[in-house]
């Protein structure tokens, strides 16, 4: 199975990345995932991913000065609600907690999306919401002792300064020990290249996990080499990233010395996807022994695919007449 930790459909143009082209909607992304992609000659697609509002795009609703904190917050959620209706068996929610919203109108929104619409992963921006992860600690303790108390998934964006260096948020890793940190893009982003923070963080502490989108190919061999087989997590960040070379990067683990360490296939399905799905209660399955295997696994899922995508561009249709 291979779950995507990582992706951002949206309706409307990130407001902060400021892409181009039209808006990276939710049937673009399940388009992306159905690839296929090829992983050791074999025909995949990712059949889950965990989405969530680009960030910048969590930050103009508590600007505007006629949104009250909560009421921003569902401004900014609701496009992956949707999307997580429409498409339950691929898309899973991940709510984006904003402290400038208020923190106890943050930390009672975790629980309404987890119990009311199944989320099950919460992300803390810190860059993007501008605030420094290991002294804003009354900003943030309320969201983690409800990711606590739900057992929710809390990925944390990684790779840039000044306020998302990932040993800043330490402090509260190791103040909220039943709580599974994610160390989204493993330290690597636009402000710099901290991956090996990460990497001693999750040998150090159970509780640390590694997405692995944006990290050095080589360092990922160097990491998996070590790392327990469990504290690996595929993801990609799309967009603005295409899936397909960060399944690529994994894949690599499989190759020969010195560019890969021969790794076995099943781990590398951990890496893909099983890891994280057993971190949310989904029976984990075994990656494809064969081309036709995998073949006929595709074949037997695009059928709900592409009805969904049929359905979706017939609703669009309808309400644009």
């Amino acid at each position: 199975m291979i779950i995507d930790t990582s992706c951002y459909p949206t309706n409307l143009v990130d407001l902060a990345w400021r892409h181009d082209g039209e808006p990276f909607t939710g049937e673009r992304l399940i388009a992306t995932m159905d690839g296929p992609y090829i992983i050791n000659g074999k025909p995949r697609r990712i059949d889950k991913a965990f989405i969530q509002p680009p960030q910048g795009n969590t930050i103009y609703t508590w600007t505007d000065g006629n949104r009250s904190g909560r009421e921003s917050i569902d401004d900014y959620m609701a496009y992956t609600v949707e999307m997580t209706q429409k498409y339950p068996d691929r898309l899973i929610g991940c709510f984006v907690y904003n402290p400038r919203c208020g923190p106890e109108n943050g930390a009672e929104a975790i629980e309404f999306y987890a119990k009311e619409h199944g989320f099950k992963m919460v992300q803390l921006q810190a860059n993007m919401h501008a605030y420094r992860p290991d002294r804003a600690l009354d900003w943030l303790r309320p969201a983690l002792r409800k990711c606590a108390d739900l057992g929710l998934l809390v990925k944390l964006h990684t790779g840039d300064g000044p306020y998302s260096i990932p040993s800043e948020w330490y402090p509260l890793i190791r103040e909220f020990p039943s709580v599974n940190f994610i160390m989204a893009h493993f330290g690597v982003q636009t402000g710099g290249v901290y991956c090996f923070e990460p990497y001693q963080m999750a040998l150090d502490t159970p509780n640390v996990y590694c997405e692995s989108s944006w990290c050095l190919q080589s360092r990922i061999v160097e990491f998996a080499k070590v790392l327990p087989t469990h504290k690996i997590l595929y993801g990609s960040d799309t967009p603005p990233n295409e899936p397909g070379m960060w399944l690529r990067l994994l894949e690599v683990l499989c190759h020969e010395p010195p560019q890969g360490l021969n790794l076995d296939e099943d781990t590398l399905e951990d890496y893909l996807g099983n890891n994280l799905a057993r971190m949310i209660g989904i029976e984990p399955s075994a990656p494809p022994r064969s081309v036709e295997e995998a073949q006929a696994y595709l074949k037997q899922h695009a059928g709900a695919s592409h009805k969904h995508a049929a359905q979706a561009s017939q609703a669009a249709y309808a309400g644009a007449r």
